[in-house]
């Protein structure tokens, strides 16, 4: 018989992706009382470095040193990715976080472009930061502000990153070395802000939700997407993360968001959605 289990098509494999993401980023928020935004970030990098080390067993011993120096950095991205992006949301509305944040890839997709159909979605996402920004919206946190954008530049430099480890290594051993090395930055900061200590069974039981939802489940879904879309569907797709974000944000934490607010999600996803249908094959 064949087996027909998990049998998601590619479209749906990546809404699942970006659902599974930010319902693992309410989690997480949700944890930031008790154990601190640091705390959570180790819990979850901690988590998931060994469900994948425990899935993909990769052979350390047998990396170059070639590999060694892409894959070090971006691991270290990685991990420094997630927790400035927590600090991020532990003070301002998750859906304002991850439409600052999706900043960094999209400048990645247009950068050295001198089209002025690209500088024109440039703009676009610029009103949207704009909107957002605490001189035009004095109710957001301006340091929650500066940790999303500068998640959103960790963001474009793990791309970066990205697609130069993923041609020299395999997929899954990239990704589960560099979570080590992201797990070995930010373990320190979770001690540090106390955050771990508070841990007890039930929260370590969220936590591990947490790396299933924000990691595992996502990566596996992507990966088997990317697979089957061509990648400007992928990215269009992708684009939605922001709404996605504010949307579940919204039914788990009950986080509203005003006129202005819901224009500059809308303005970015736009931007993001028209640079990729535009860009140059």
């Amino acid at each position: 018989m064949q087996n027909k289990n998990f049998n998601i098509p590619p479209v749906y494999a990546v809404l699942l992706a970006i659902i599974s993401v930010q319902c693992g980023a309410a989690i997480a928020k949700s944890l930031f009382p008790t154990i601190g935004a640091a705390g959570t970030a180790s819990l979850r990098i901690g988590i998931s470095a060994i469900i994948l080390l425990l899935a993909y067993r990769p052979n350390l011993k047998a990396i170059t040193p070639k590999q060694w120096k892409i894959v070090v950095p971006y691991g270290l991205t990685l991990g420094a990715m997630n927790l400035i992006f927590y600090m991020a949301i532990e003070r301002i509305p998750i859906g304002l976080a991850v439409t600052l944040e999706f900043i960094g890839p999209l400048l990645v997709a247009i950068i050295g472009s001198k089209r002025l159909l690209d500088y024109c979605w440039v703009l676009l996402a610029a009103a949207g930061i704009v909107l957002i920004a605490p001189w035009s919206n004095d109710s957001i946190d301006p340091i929650g502000v500066l940790f999303a954008l500068l998640a959103g530049a960790l963001w474009a430099t793990y791309i970066i990153l990205g697609g130069k480890v993923s041609k020299i290594m395999h997929d899954g051993q990239a990704v589960a070395t560099g979570m080590l090395f992201g797990a070995v930055l930010i373990l320190p900061f979770g001690f540090y802000e106390n955050g771990l200590v508070n841990l007890t069974p039930s929260f370590f039981g969220m936590g591990v939700a947490l790396a299933l939802l924000s990691s595992a489940i996502p990566f596996t879904l992507e990966m088997k997407a990317l697979g089957q879309l061509p990648p400007r569907t992928f990215s269009i797709l992708m684009s939605l993360e922001p709404a996605a974000a504010a949307l579940c944000a919204y039914i788990f934490l009950q986080e509203h968001l005003n006129f202005c607010e819901i224009v500059a999600i809308i303005c970015v996803v736009i931007a993001s959605v028209g640079s990729t249908l535009t860009a140059k094959r």
